[in-house]
């Protein structure tokens, strides 16, 4: 039986981690629990990231060291994650002296092995603050889009990646001067060599990890569009130091050391333990025939853990426990927009600490609703629901009433089971299901299967109306009331890795635990036994129901982002962030059901496309002149890649109205023409514009089944518009699963079947 060595994705320790950010932790302690109850040795490791640009740039807002910083960060960190009840083997930091010796070695024998290159490359300098700029100390004209304060590494209007240097009118986001382009040395790790053999591992290990869908997808992407080198030195100073000559004022790239961070903090753990911290790294991630490495992470750091990581590890000529499983979930998005880290939107490990719901309860919603296999939507009013009717009215219930029967009728002793052979088989089987979900860390699937399995109890309890054949037939009123305490136990079991304070609860009533080395203790091992139960049954009410006051007071409270309620991302206070270089929106969706946002904030109207030019400072945007009504407009759209002017020409099309204007590439745009987009296997991009044929300019597009839908709306901003999730299902355009309508009519797409609308 191999040992299991888990890993989820460090955080990064410039700000507090919010749900979305929580659900790698989360999903890594689950599984780490359910590991250790089935009796493999286990290793779980994380911990925070802090070198890097991020860092660098947030403790000179704040005024602080990065060192004082990151200490900061991390005792905040700390106390969210034990207040989770994440059972971490160690939560460590990178910024430690083991974490430079092994990232150091590991560079070195990439380096001997020709696997690193040197290469000049022109990088914005500034001369007022006398250095490189980083990727986020540079703002700029979007390349791609015209959004005029993009951030040299990723544009916030239309989310590609970028190189500083591709901005236009780039800006220093310290002093605001304008830096000038000088040439600078950087190492760089050659992937291209090491092609044939990374190909060879992933497909391999992709297939018999059985990684997740999104995983495969994207490392293929990265291999079928051609390996590059890479750059692995930054000129900065918070960071680790380059042990090369002639790159001594350089520091690696926080990509490159941070997935080494793993390695290092399982030599922190066994220092800490008076262990050698080298023969323990030895044992544990130069060991593949004894350790199995699996890997929790979010949908955006994939490549880093299948292509950089290991290209890393490979180029070192060395026998490393390479990654085996690749848990990588898609989005958690927050009521009608999304959770933000830099904007402090959403909910926050400290507001979670402070709602007065208990960890428990948290967890189980983070599980029951984890983004899986698509991008999932926390909304305070679907919160309530799944713990009101899961949590509470299924589990919650069958053990409450159960264990009540007991107390009430049986004097607190559980009479034995009936071992009744339909009631068992269907329970072993069903266990069964989600032992194998959990083998391969399919953490929501199992554990909708352990409600399976509650409510088939609770249903086996109905049906066998107990309550009567107490007095009617009290020998098969006790086997059914022995068959369920029995069952109990295994759900105890079963829930530890999600709910582990409830988990102990339910055990306690039984005078079960389930830590190990007891003659009490419970494990995975003992699953559908159907033991008998000879300690007093004792029981209390395991969760309290959410009332709608309290979650819409809740909901009221958080609201808006951080800063608006007064906090700093730590919630202490203000950030200090300068308000100049800051991108903060205008204004704030109302925590509201999106169909409630759209009614409220959105005004979609037709258009007729009368006139369509390029662009003359941008290959991707025309310049369309519309009709709306009678009334003139001009906008401008990225279309150039997927439509030809002729194909929009004459289109009449639907248009965000009420959108404030923005300059794109010195062009005032005043609307924005709605499309609908989805992303292929291949990672190429569908984009359809939404055709409004025979429909008279100005109509105004309404929502289905909406009421009191204002006419006159005001203006808003794109991150306003954004929050409102317009999606296509099933080729028809919608909002939270209501059609948008044109005179009454649906508004269909014929080549973006399911897909977003922007």
């Amino acid at each position: 039986m191999k040992r299991r060595l888990i890993t989820s994705a460090l955080p990064y320790v410039n700000n507090e981690p919010h749900l979305g950010n929580l659900i790698q932790v989360l999903s890594a302690d689950c599984f780490a629990r359910f590991c250790r109850l089935r009796g493999y040795e286990t290793l779980y490791i994380c911990g925070t990231d802090e070198y890097g640009t991020a860092t660098e740039t947030r403790a000179a807002e704040e005024g602080v060291s990065e060192r004082a910083l990151c200490d900061r960060y991390w005792t905040l960190h700390d106390a969210i994650y034990r207040w989770f009840s994440i059972a971490f083997d160690k939560f460590g930091r990178t910024s430690t002296p083991i974490h430079t010796e092994v990232t150091q070695t590991i560079f070195k024998k990439n380096d001997e092995n020709g696997m690193i290159s040197e290469n000049t490359t022109e990088q914005l300098f500034c001369l007022h603050c006398g250095r490189f700029l980083a990727d986020r100390y540079v703002r700029g004209v979007c390349p791609h889009c015209g959004y005029e304060k993009a951030r040299g590494d990723q544009c916030e209007h239309c989310g590609k990646l970028l190189d500083p240097a591709d901005l236009k009118e780039p800006a220093c986001s310290s002093c605001g001067n304008t830096p000038e382009l000088r040439e600078t040395r950087h190492l760089y790790i050659n992937l291209p060599k090491n092609r044939t053999v990374l190909e060879a591992w992933l497909k391999k290990t992709s297939e018999e990890g059985r990684w997740a869908r999104n995983a495969v997808q994207m490392s293929q992407s990265w291999i079928r569009d051609g390996l590059h080198e890479r750059a692995i030195t930054r000129d900065l100073k918070w960071g680790i130091p380059v042990p090369k000559p002639g790159f001594e004022n350089k520091v690696f790239y926080v990509w490159f050391d941070a997935p080494i961070g793993y390695i290092s903090i399982t030599g922190n753990w066994a220092d800490e333990r008076g262990l050698d911290w080298r023969k323990a790294v030895d044992d544990w991630w130069k060991n593949p025939e004894n350790v199995s490495l699996f890997q929790f992470i979010g949908k955006d750091n994939i490549p880093f853990h299948t292509v950089i990581f290991p290209s890393s590890l490979l180029g070192t000529g060395e026998k490393w426990t390479m990654l085996h499983h690749m848990s990588s979930t898609e989005y958690l998005n927050y009521e009608s927009g999304k959770f933000s880290k830099s904007e402090g939107r959403g909910v926050f490990g400290t507001d979670v600490m402070a709602s007065g719901i208990p960890s428990d309860v948290w967890r189980f919603y983070i599980y029951y609703n984890r983004p899986e296999k698509s991008d999932a939507l926390f909304t305070w009013k679907d919160f309530a629901e799944k713990v009101n009717a899961e949590l509470i009215g299924n589990l919650g219930n069958l053990v409450n009433r159960t264990l009540s029967f007991v107390t009430r009728y049986y004097g607190g002793k559980a009479p034995a089971p009936g071992g009744n052979p339909a009631f068992w088989t269907r329970v072993r089987e069903i266990e069964g299901e989600i032992t194998e979900a959990l083998e391969w860390a399919e953490l929501r699937d199992g554990y909708h299967k352990v409600f399976e399995l509650s409510a088939f109890a609770n249903k086996y309890f109905q049906d066998n109306e107990p309550w009567k054949k107490r007095t009617e037939a009290p020998a098969e009123g006790e086997a059914v009331i022995g068959d369920l305490t029995a069952l109990l136990a295994d759900i105890a079991v079963l829930i530890q890795p999600f709910t582990p304070i409830a988990a102990e609860k339910i055990a306690g009533f039984l005078g079960l635990t389930l830590e190990k080395g007891k003659a009490s203790s419970i494990d995975w091992n003992g699953l559908g036994k159907c033991r008998s139960i000879a300690a007093a049954i004792t029981s209390e009410v395991l969760f309290a129901r959410l009332e709608p006051d309290f979650i819409n007071a809740l909901r009221e409270k958080y609201a808006g982002s951080q800063k608006e309620r007064g906090l700093s991302p730590t919630g202490t206070g203000s950030s200090g962030a300068d308000e100049k270089t800051a991108v903060q929106p205008e204004q704030e969706v109302p925590a509201q059901k999106p169909e409630d946002a759209f009614t409220a904030l959105l005004d979609l109207r037709v258009a007729k496309i009368v006139k369509i030019e390029r662009h003359p400072k941008a290959d991707k945007l025309y310049i369309e002149t519309l009709d709306i009504a009678g009334e003139e407009r001009v906008i401008v759209s990225g279309l150039v890649p997927f439509y030809k002017e002729e194909e929009l020409l004459g289109k009449h099309i639907v248009v965000a109205y009420n959108l404030k204007a923005a300059k794109l590439r010195g062009i005032e745009s005043r609307g924005m023409l709605l499309a609908a987009s989805m992303k292929q296997e291949d990672g190429s991009e569908t984009v359809e514009v939404l055709d409004a044929a025979g429909v008279e300019t100005g109509t105004r597009v309404t929502l289905e089944g909406a009421d009191g839908d204002k006419p006159d709306k005001p203006e808003i901003d794109i991150d306003t518009f954004c929050s409102v999730p317009i999606g296509v299902v099933d080729g028809t355009v919608a909002v939270n699963g209501r059609a948008l309508l044109l005179n009454g009519k649906e508004i269909p797409t014929e080549k973006v079947k399911h897909g977003e609308v922007h």
